[in-house]
């Protein structure tokens, strides 16, 4: 599953070539005449195909430190190759081939949608229905008065607030037995945006997609996608469940390090979002059905008109910029090339999957390998630069001019709608739009017409409009798909409470909190700048501020990394400075910036004080911590932190800048 964790960042590590069973040959290696031939066919060839793949496939394992991988390219209706690289255990020596079973973790989510659409054509499912009419009286809370539908759950846009409130994962869930219909009792997140506004890569609305086919079928989701899928296209080595005569072939699960990791299953135990196994050899089968527009060996799994709704894009964030259909996405849209093409990635991990379908060439591939990489965006470009290359160059963009009143309509504060911890700026500079934020850096948007930008790198920023035209969301594709997947919200900035004066240095700081719902008014329209905080509060504004905490299970092990080391924590007793300190360095982490000397000057108790030297070198200081031009300061340590503080402390650590902060 698409699962976003604290240690998100892909780290690329070296593997030995020895563990590759593939040619040695550099890549472009084929005469650039035949490489012309080949294009004009596409991948037909077995040998040929090999001879491309194979170099590849060796260099990206090596550098993403890949242990092994699945391949297989299917075309019109035939598989061309089939076979695998490296190990599906490296310890054992044992490789991978065409019956390796992998996760496929979020390609999942495409069988759900098929077998949705199953539902729709058979007349039990109304795409455009209330869908709380096929949960079996199960109850969605809805804050926004519209209904949310099938077609809502299975193009990416429901509207939850938390869209990973279901994602359990874990090796304690591996031979439990927990049904959909208990989790969910406990599990459904809260609808907040109304549905079909916005574009958030969702896993609880999969989740319920497979609940509804549950239900509206009257058969249970894992022995209906046995039954109605899996069995009618012959893939006799796929499940729901993570059966043990499927596990006897199971590549082993490995970190980016490249050491062995624990396999982890799922909670619910049936995971329509994500809990599927296959081997290459059964997602030929499944590409082949997909590219036949719903038929497999001469019977009919889905209807025709659910497939198009399959391979037909369906959420946009701009009419150039494609995102979803029915169950597949388009995230990596500067590598097709001029094509049409669908496609589903997943990752669980230590195991990680990319489909990718080109309807129009009836070709697809496929490929599974054991560690949660993006070597599949690489091997991907690589296969469209190959085999459907640009065959017209991009013209130039003209770039217009943007004036700063017409600016003034984009400028705020923006939060991802999936991942609540990535915030952005948006402001204006000398014509261009600036995009401030802790992923991206800053960054000038150049516009190529209203609502459309490009950043430095040439990637494009969509923003979108209410009904009044005002901006609420933007959408950035960013290299290799690492765009969270999801919309971001432009923020309510709250423009005044009565205690904070314009002049307050720590207005701003006040505002920012207020517009990501970090810290708010103490009563009415006060925010009490000069209060103080318990140490529990101080937690929970730190848990939010954070942002990992809208992932499932996230807050039990940030709450705990927090009080890591401080002595004596009591959340009902009063903060000080030093604690706070404390607690925002143990979820930052940060190393002091060796170029900012600071010595700290108070009497700081010994376990605060590397903390407290880290976030002021950093730059993460209070405006009235002054530090003076030889670099030592008093932090006030002992002293009770007060609200504003507080909110100075959290907006530097956790708010949408670059570190290091320089003043």
């Amino acid at each position: 599953m698409k699962k976003v964790i604290q240690k998100m960042s892909l780290v690329v590590f070296l593997l030995s070539t020895t563990l590759i069973s593939a040619c040695t040959q550099s890549l472009g290696a084929v005469e650039s005449t035949q490489t012309a031939s080949i294009a004009a066919q596409g991948p037909v060839d077995a040998k040929e195909i090999e001879a491309f793949a194979d170099p590849l496939f060796a260099e990206k394992m090596k550098e993403y430190n890949v242990a092994g991988s699945s391949f297989v390219v299917v075309r019109d209706g035939k598989v061309i190759v089939n076979k695998g690289y490296g190990f599906a255990d490296k310890e054992k020596k044992i490789p991978v081939d065409k019956d390796t079973v992998f996760q496929i973790a979020s390609v999942s989510k495409t069988f759900t949608a098929l077998a949705a659409m199953q539902q729709v054509d058979a007349g039990k499912i109304d795409l455009h229905g209330n869908i709380e009419e096929y949960l079996g009286g199960l109850k969605i809370p809805n804050n926004t008065g519209k209904p949310v539908t099938m077609y809502d759950l299975l193009t990416y846009a429901p509207g939850f607030a938390f869209p990973d409130e279901t994602t359990f994962t874990g090796p304690q869930y591996i031979g439990q037995d927990i049904p959909m219909d208990k989790f969910l009792s406990k599990h459904t997140p809260v609808i907040i945006r109304p549905p079909g506004e916005a574009y958030t890569y969702d896993n609880t609305g999969f989740l319920l997609a497979g609940y509804a086919v549950e239900k509206a079928s009257g058969i249970p989701f894992a022995q209906y996608m046995d039954e109605k899928v899996f069995k009618p296209l012959g893939m006799n080595s796929t499940s729901v469940r993570l059966k043990p005569e499927l596990m006897k072939r199971m590549a082993a699960n490995y970190d980016l390090n490249g050491e062995p990791r624990p396999l982890e299953g799922h909670a619910p135990t049936d995971g329509p979002q994500g809990s599927i196994i296959s081997t290459a050899e059964d997602m030929a089968k499944y590409m082949i059905m997909q590219l036949q527009n719903g038929k497999f060996d001469g019977k009919e799994i889905v209807s025709e008109k659910s497939m198009e709704l399959m391979h037909t894009h369906q959420i946009f964030a701009d009419k150039d910029i494609p995102i979803t259909t029915v169950g597949f996405e388009n995230y990596f849209p500067e590598y097709a090339n001029g094509q049409h093409v669908v496609l589903k990635g997943g990752n669980m991990p230590g195991h990680s999957s990319l489909m990718v379908l080109i309807p129009e060439h009836k070709t697809g591939f496929f490929m599974s390998y054991n560690n949660d990489t993006m070597v599949s965006a690489d091997i991907y470009k690589e296969f469209m630069d190959h085999y459907f290359p640009e065959t017209e160059k991009k013209a130039e963009p003209v770039y217009l001019p943007l004036s700063e009143a017409d600016a003034q309509k984009y400028f705020g504060l923006y939060q991802n709608t999936r991942a609540y911890w990535t915030r952005t700026s948006i402001t204006y500079e000398n014509g261009s739009l600036v995009l401030e934020g802790k992923e991206n850096g800053k960054q000038k948007l150049r516009m190529i017409r209203p609502l459309l930008f490009v950043d430095e790198a040439g990637e494009k920023v969509a923003f979108k409009e209410d009904k009044n035209g005002n901006i609420k969301y933007f959408y950035h594709t960013t290299p290799k798909g690492i765009s969270l997947v999801a919309d971001s919200q432009k923020m309510e900035m709250e423009k005044t409470y009565s205690d904070v004066p314009n002049t307050s240095s720590y207005k701003t700081h006040i505002n920012n909190l207020s517009a990501f719902s970090i810290m708010g008014a103490k009563s009415e329209s006060k925010f009490d700048p000069t209060g103080t905080m318990t140490q529990g509060e101080f937690a929970d504004a730190l848990i939010k501020a954070e942002g990992h905490y809208v992932m499932a299970g996230s807050e039990d092990g940030l709450r705990q990394q927090l009080a890591a080391g401080i002595p004596n924590l009591n959340p009902s007793a009063p903060i000080t400075r030093q604690v706070a300190a404390a607690m925002i360095q143990n979820l930052k982490q940060l190393e002091p910036v060796s170029t900012s000397k600071v010595t700290l000057q108070d009497n700081a108790d010994a376990w605060a004080k590397d903390a407290i030297t880290a976030l002021v070198s950093q730059g993460i200081v209070d405006p009235d911590t002054k530090v003076n031009a030889d670099g030592s300061f008093n932090f006030r340590s002992k002293d009770l932190l007060k609200r504003q503080e507080a909110s100075a402390l959290l907006d530097l650590a956790f708010g949408y800048y670059s570190l290091p902060i320089k003043r």
